[in-house]
């Protein structure tokens, strides 16, 4: 079931060695790993956590799917301690289906705390099937629970799948023999307190404080993610400047001008502007993970579910929402907490519409150089609504679409210290699979950029006589009625890239720097053009690795497509509705 620390034991059991695959009959990526057990690899599959073999949730249904599909050895079913009462019917019902489990009654540690007592001995003889008392978080019982299910595989014989299938469908009425267990080999307290939680729960679920607790919780987050990221980012950039220095250039310089400036200035420099970001993403998720395992992210989506809910969403939504603040592309990959495929959706078309890191840099720079010191706050106070209205109005429009009837069923736990060894791996798993699945796509958009500001031969590296200066000249039509001169949709070419590579684009076609660049800004845009470029900028489309996400997590080219032609065309509608507003009003 959810909530029983199954994932952390798959952690623990397979190392860093998980990957992302398909099954057969099961429409969704699921992770796996293989590992060595006694003298054999076996293949360890993690699935969804479920309630009920027998239940409509989407999470049942692919559980199903994958045991009517696939002939499986072994079920390790991982039940938490400190709530069997309602947790032994899942394990009756694999038992009825002839898989003969090993049961992992986890949480052992936090049910000793509670005055829990259970008599391993008594439930293996009575379920005729292995039971192991274990704590997957701190490692206690693990290597004994490893060597029993080693044991295990060598002696058990999976059923045939039709025998399986048939008893899938049964209708089983084991709730009494559930409750029997629990009396005879479980004995805990007439009452289960778990004061320090309640107390905690007492302030941060508080109905009016609650939120503006969980915001500032999250800002501090935020905070030490960019204080603790922006100097390693900056050491990343420098270690990449010196290897471009003192090793690619001396290298490259007998290259043509022509392939030098294809390899070094192209290729190396973009993927180097997206690899300078990667400390930050990594301390996110790592960040993430923290508050993660400490139970407050349940909190926070148990607030904010009943707004949520009238846009389609869920609380989870929420905080994906949130999480994009920071950056889009791990804020897309937490969606994987909902196994309903229209929820997971209609979360990925919203996303991207959260102010980003990138996108606040461009916005700071563009207020600082415009704008005065008073009205700047206001303006990007400003972005930060239009972010969110954007989002809302998303989720309104698609929500009817996409409707979900996953329940959103959640297991409140109790807060716990995060171990270091698991929020590590985690996080780890988190961004080897980012950079795996969104690396070819990001060489890909950063080659097809440098092509676009270096042709013709014979052109202005990033001037108006480039293929993308002419493309600037075809936009022209439409990018004139929001206020966008050809110029400046010549750096929106670069902004489809990374957002972060927007100043950079000025610099590079303008040969500009500091005060010199904030003038020439000045003669491009005056203050209601400025505010329309970065409305233009926040929704007109998300950055490369962001798509590449949307594409790799939701693995339809048709619900990418759909998603930045909706933020093109609402950047667009947004942009033009403020300029000429702002233009009808005398501004």
């Amino acid at each position: 079931m959810p909530n029983t620390g199954k994932s952390t034991f798959f952690n623990r059991l397979t190392g860093s060695s998980s990957r992302v695959g398909n099954w057969p009959g099961v429409t969704v990526e699921l992770l796996s790993a293989r590992i060595v057990l006694g003298n054999d690899a076996v293949d360890v599959i993690d699935l969804p956590g479920i309630y009920d073999l027998h239940g409509f949730a989407e999470d049942e249904q692919i559980v199903r799917d994958f045991l009517e599909n696939n002939r499986v050895d072994l079920i390790s079913l991982v039940l938490n301690a400190t709530q069997l009462d309602h947790q032994l019917p899942l394990a009756l019902q694999i038992i009825k289906l002839g898989l003969q489990p090993v049961i992992l009654v986890n949480m052992i540690d936090e049910a000793e705390k509670l005055g829990i007592r259970i008599d391993a001995d008594g439930l293996e003889r009575d379920l005729n099937c292995p039971v192991q008392l274990l704590s997957a978080r701190n490692g206690t019982g693990f290597n004994e629970t490893r060597d029993v299910i080693a044991a295990t595989l060598y002696r058990t014989q999976p059923p045939p799948l039709d025998t399986l299938r048939e008893n899938l469908h049964a209708d089983d009425e084991i709730v009494e023999r559930a409750d029997a267990l629990v009396g005879r080999y479980i004995t805990s307290p007439s009452r289960l307190v778990r004061k320090m939680s309640e107390r905690i729960d007492h302030v941060l679920l508080h109905p009016v404080l609650g939120l503006p607790l969980f915001f500032l919780a999250m800002f501090l987050v935020f905070q030490a993610v960019y204080t603790l990221g922006a100097p390693l980012q900056d050491a990343v950039a420098w270690l990449l400047d010196l290897l471009k220095t003192q090793a690619l250039e001396p290298l490259a310089g007998s290259m043509s001008p022509a392939l030098y400036g294809f390899l070094v200035d192209g290729l190396y420099d973009g993927i180097g502007t997206v690899a300078s970001f990667v400390p930050v993403i990594i301390l996110f998720f790592f960040f993430m993970a923290v508050v993660e395992d400490s139970g407050y992210l349940a909190r926070a989506a148990y607030l904010t579910d009943a707004l949520m809910a009238r846009m389609g969403l869920d609380g989870r939504g929420f905080v994906m929402i949130l999480m994009g603040f920071g950056c889009n592309v791990p804020a897309l990959m937490g969606t994987r907490v909902m196994r309903s495929r229209a929820l997971r959706w209609l979360s990925m078309l919203v996303i991207p519409f959260s102010l980003c890191s990138a996108r606040l840099q461009v916005f700071i720079f563009i207020t600082t150089a415009l704008f005065t010191a008073s009205q700047a706050p206001f303006v990007l106070f400003f972005m930060y609504l239009a972010s969110f209205s954007a989002a809302f109005l998303t989720a309104l429009v698609f929500g009817r679409r996409l409707k979900s009837d996953e329940p959103f069923v959640l297991e409140m736990p109790p807060y716990r210290a995060p171990i270091l060894r698991q929020v590590l791996l985690r996080g780890w798993h988190e961004i080897a699979h980012f950079l795996r699945r969104a690396s070819t796509f990001i060489i890909t958009g950063v080659v097809l950029v440098w092509i676009l500001t270096h042709y013709p031969e014979g052109s202005t590296p990033g001037g108006t006589d480039t293929w993308a200066g002419v493309l600037g000249e075809w936009l022209k039509p439409a990018l004139d009625p929001i206020g966008i001169s050809a110029a400046m949709s010549v750096v929106l070419v670069f902004g489809f890239v990374a957002k972060e590579i927007v100043i950079g684009a000025m610099v590079a076609m303008t040969g500009l720097e500091g005060d010199a660049l904030s003038g020439y800004l000045a003669t491009q845009m005056d203050l209601v053009q400025a505010i329309s470029f970065m409305l233009f900028v926040l929704l007109y489309t998300p950055c490369l690795s962001t798509i590449a996400t949307q594409l790799s997590e939701s693995r339809s080219w048709k619900f990418a497509g759909i998603s930045l032609t909706w933020s093109l065309g609402l950047a667009w509608l947004v942009s033009f509705i403020f300029y000429q507003s702002a233009r009808l009003l005398g501004y």
